[in-house]
């Protein structure tokens, strides 16, 4: 018996830590797993190769994915779909466990709707935005990294009493600006699911730098801006104009992505690799993703998680709201 893993999409720390687990489990089951190279695309192209103990040895601690990824416009025509369900049969692997998001998880869908490939998936997105988990594997790791970037720019910003403008990553998501701002103890926060007022913004930290505040930390998630305020370079404006404070931008960008994975994110990835490949050696079979909810891992069906636009909890929304008006 033979399963295959792939990472499709955006990378994430926790994506080597799931590779290391899957293949060591699968030898423990008796499995032989196989590792499918860049992503969708390679699916196509055939890199596919059965896995050793040495592919994996040392990569728990590395962020990124040593079995690399991509994002294939191929694999939505059927002819490309067939030519990797034929590399799949040459091994004979019916069996895929997929480290992504929404979009990697309906491309699986159609792929075992044309073909009767099972596979489970993983979420796995810094941006923390798939409907029906609480968690994806990869954000710990990132709002990490936004954490010791903004305490550092913080640092800097104290020092010549300035304001600094932090943007995070995380598409029409603000969940790491979100939980970023609360704990790094920004005074500003946007995001998209906040409706912000500048003006009154504006009143509040005016008066919090009358009564002695030094500097101002603005955390912002990228893409949320409305009409007041297109851009985090206008923000910066806004603050040196109408604020009075000197001002510095930081866009994060890809370092987000990146660095060694948090333990949280090495153990989550552990444990969902290895249901994942229970799961696919279970008399279940189809399609299905590995979700985790109230400290429980469960398993839940494609058109579940497409079914509603995820929505970060109103109890965290509800700290920030002091941070936007």
């Amino acid at each position: 018996m033979a399963i295959a893993i792939m990472t499709s999409g955006g990378d994430c720390a926790g994506m080597n830590p799931a590779i290391k687990q899957f293949v060591d489990y699968c030898f423990t089951r008796g499995v032989q797993p196989f590792l499918i190279y860049d992503g969708l695309e390679g699916l196509i192209d055939g890199s596919i190769r059965p896995a050793t103990y040495e592919d994996v040895a040392g990569i728990m601690h590395e962020g990124g994915t040593k079995i690399r990824s991509s994002r294939s416009k191929r694999f939505f025509e059927y002819e490309y779909r067939k030519k990797a369900y034929d590399n799949l049969q040459a091994h004979n692997i019916d069996k895929i466990v997929i480290l992504g998001g929404d979009g990697s998880f309906r491309a699986l869908n159609q792929f075992h709707k044309d073909f009767g490939v099972n596979f489970v998936g993983i979420p796995a997105t810094i941006d923390n935005d798939i409907f029906g988990t609480e968690y994806c594997l990869g954000v710990d790791t990132a709002l990490n990294i936004i954490r010791q970037a903004t305490d550092a720019v913080r640092d800097t910003s104290a020092s010549f009493k300035r304001a600094c403008v932090i943007e995070t990553m995380g598409r029409d998501c603000g969940y790491l600006a979100l939980v970023s701002a609360i704990t790094c103890g920004a005074e500003v926060c946007i995001i998209p699911e906040l409706e912000y007022d500048l003006e009154a913004i504006g009143q509040r930290l005016k008066q919090e730098l009358e009564n002695g505040r030094k500097y101002i930390v603005c955390v912002v998630a990228e893409g949320c801006f409305a009409d007041k305020c297109t851009s985090t370079e206008q923000l910066v404006t806004w603050l040196e104009e109408d604020i009075g404070i000197e001002t510095r931008a930081t866009i994060l960008g890809h370092v987000q992505r990146g660095g060694n994975p948090t333990v949280y994110d090495r153990l989550m990835a552990s444990e969902f690799a290895t249901f994942a490949v229970d799961r696919l050696l279970s008399n279940n079979t189809g399609g299905s993703v590995i979700v985790y909810n109230k400290s429980e891992f469960e398993f839940v069906t494609i058109d579940y998680v497409n079914s509603q636009k995820y929505e970060i909890r109103k109890d965290l929304l509800e700290l920030a709201k002091r941070l936007v008006n």
